[in-house]
């Protein structure tokens, strides 16, 4: 009868599909098999800038041995550096990061206004501006601090040879500038007129700008070249002590800027590989004791008043500003000094051009 034979015949339709089903379930997975909680081991990958690369060799493992631990499953996390402004653009043209850690906010700014990746309340959503850790601009001078700099003022005298990263791609140089200049504007009678003329006559002292942070370091510390390097108050107490301060010496500008570098989970990348949990985990363990403690121990200045004052000998005190405070906001010191036509592009010009 048509109903039963339409019913075999769907009956065994079905049991055709099912079968089918079955035999490519495994391809698909095998195809799609994701990164996230789901599967038996876990990988992340964060998405860094240049001088964080040995404090999260560091903290990856303790946080990889407390979430095994815990949730007994095989974690591993991948570690990418390079210049910030440049991280951001790979991450934007399809680097797949679980998370960023990048040296300033407009960078992570960008993979919201750019890419999408991530909602534009991003720096809402951990403690502190979702920056775990802080940072200063200090002076790296060579032993015995042959020109005698003290001050910023030293920086654009005549024969100081200023070692810096190029603002364009580098997050740290971004925040050198800004703490020069906004030095510079901050004193009696400043303004921006002063202030730009300030920071073209330090710039006319700068003989070459390297990517990132950490290649002028070794252009300062390796090359030889250049009487002050400005610096990362972390990188230039990790060169003094890994080369030894008997070739470096540490120079604290009277002021400086408070340098607060972000944290944030990708999230269209950790909702499509599944690892939006593991990754959470990891961010807000940088606020742990734990990581606050392996942030001091790599010299970034930790949030945690506790361990703050148990490293306070570390950090010597220095007066700060804000970016807030001197320039209104990453957004608007982004366009004003380092968008394409922007201060930073009319007052240096390359010793090779």
């Amino acid at each position: 009868m048509p109903t039963v034979s339409t019913g075999v015949r769907s009956q065994r339709s079905r049991t055709h599909s099912l079968l089918l089903l079955a035999a490519l379930l495994p391809l698909l997975h095998g195809c799609s098999k994701p990164s996230g909680e789901g599967s038996e081991a876990v990988t992340l990958l964060n998405v860094s800038y240049d001088p964080t690369r040995e404090f999260y060799e560091e903290f990856n493992a303790a946080f990889v041995k407390q979430w095994e631990a815990k949730n007994g499953k095989k974690l591993s996390i991948k570690q990418s550096h390079g210049g910030s402004g440049k991280q951001a653009r790979a991450v934007i043209d399809g680097l797949e990061a679980d998370v960023v850690t990048l040296a300033l906010a407009y960078d992570v700014d960008m993979l919201h206004d750019k890419a999408g990746l991530i909602p534009e309340n991003w720096q809402t959503r951990l403690e502190t501006n979702s920056s775990p850790y802080t940072s200063t601009i200090v002076f790296v001078v060579r032993k015995g601090n042959p020109k005698g700099v003290r001050d910023w003022e030293d920086l654009v005298q005549p024969g100081i040879s200023v070692i810096t990263p190029n603002p364009k791609t580098s997050g740290g140089a971004r925040w050198n500038y800004l703490a020069a200049w906004g030095h510079a504007l901050r004193q009696q009678g400043g303004d921006d007129a002063k202030a730009q003329e300030f920071i073209t006559r330090l710039f006319r002292n700068v003989p070459v700008l390297d990517s990132g942070a950490r290649g002028a370091t070794t252009t300062f510390a390796e090359r030889g070249l250049g009487d002050v390097l400005l610096a990362w108050e972390n990188e230039a107490l990790l060169l003094t002590e890994e080369v030894g301060k008997e070739r470096f010496e540490i120079i604290v500008p009277s002021e400086s800027i408070l340098a607060e570098p972000p944290v944030t989970v990708v999230d269209k990348n950790v909702d499509k590989r599944g690892t939006r949990a593991v990754a959470e985990a990891y961010l807000k363990h940088l606020y742990s004791d734990e990581g606050q403690e392996i942030a001091a121990k790599h010299h970034y200045r930790p949030r945690s008043p506790a361990i703050a004052a148990k490293y306070a000998s570390h950090f010597p005190p220095v007066k700060l500003f804000t970016i807030d405070e001197a320039f209104g906001g990453w957004r608007k010191a982004q366009q004003t000094h380092f968008d394409d036509g922007g201060i930073f592009d009319r007052i240096y010009a390359p010793k090779s051009q």
